[in-house]
Order: structure tokens, then sequence, then C-alpha cells
């Protein structure tokens, strides 16, 4: 006998109790933990972590873009970003340009390297996603990615439709 398929969104699911939830957050941590666990092991042998990751990723993603839009779209402080872009630089990673327009503005770019490093992180993540994907199916994929949406705030939110816009 087939299971009755489970309430779609809404106050359906006011039903959940903090046993329920906390097992979600956990769920989240090891997640996390796993999602994370190739990319560590890749950037360890480069004495790098997951801010460098990070920046690899978004920069990848935005080629071109500023430090100050860099340092919105990772949540981070001037002085924090530019110890992770001086370590990119330095291991030729990543190459800062003069802006065309504004030559005051320093735009960011992964150089060939960076862009390999960039796949190979990229690729052992996106792997790890299709494989929990093709387990998990379709229809939760698509509940999967609407709560992770809903758990954005505004700004976040902004920021991802807006690269979700450049082809995500």
């Amino acid at each position: 006998m087939a299971e009755a398929p489970l309430p779609q969104g809404g106050s359906s699911l006011l039903f959940l109790t903090d046993e329920q939830l906390r097992k979600g957050i956990e769920a989240m941590f090891f997640a996390y933990r796993g999602f994370t666990a190739d990319p560590d092991r890749i950037l360890e042998g480069r004495e790098m972590g997951r801010a460098h990751h990070r920046a690899i990723h978004f920069i990848h993603r935005s080629p071109g873009t500023t430090v100050s839009n860099l340092m919105a779209l990772l949540g981070v402080t001037k002085q924090s970003l530019n110890r992770v872009l001086r370590a990119l630089i330095a291991e030729g990673l990543v190459e800062v340009r003069v802006g065309r327009r504004d030559r005051r503005e320093r735009n960011l770019h992964l150089t060939p390297e960076g862009a390999a490093l960039e796949r190979e992180l990229s690729d052992a993540q996106r792997e790890r996603m299709r494989a929990a994907y093709r387990t998990a199916g379709p229809v939760a994929v698509a509940g999967f990615r609407q709560v992770l949406e809903a758990m954005m705030d505004e700004e976040s939110r902004r920021q991802y439709e807006a690269l979700a816009g450049r082809g995500g």
C-alpha cells in the first residue's frame, strides 16, 4: 500500500516538535561536514581553508567582481577578506586587474591555476550533491531547495537570486 503524500508547506507543518527540529538541525550540521569534507582535504595541502574556497567560488561565479562586492557576498570584513585574497594572489590563483570604467576599482579574476582549483573543488561537491539528489528524488530536491531558500534572510536571498540570474 502506498504512503499518503505529505502535506505541502505553510501551517500544515506547524506540528513539528522540538525534537524533530533538533534532528533537522543536526542533519544540516552533519551534511555540511560531508559537503565540505572533500574541498577541505584538497585545500589542506595548500594550507588554505573554507574562506579561501568561498572566495574562489564567488570570484569564479562573478569574474571581475570587486573587493567590495565580494565582501558583501561573503559577509566578511575587509581585513578578513584581505588576508584571504593575499594568500590567493600569492599562490597565483587570483589576479587583480584595474577597472576599465573606474581605475580605482580592483577587479578579481581567477588565473588558469585558480580556475583549475575551482573546478576540482566544485567537481567534488557536485558529485556529492548529484548522488544525494539521485537518492532523494526530484520532489525531495525541490523541497530541499525550498527549505534552504526559506531560511535565507532578505539580503542573502537578493544575492542568491542575482547569482541565479547569471545562469545559476
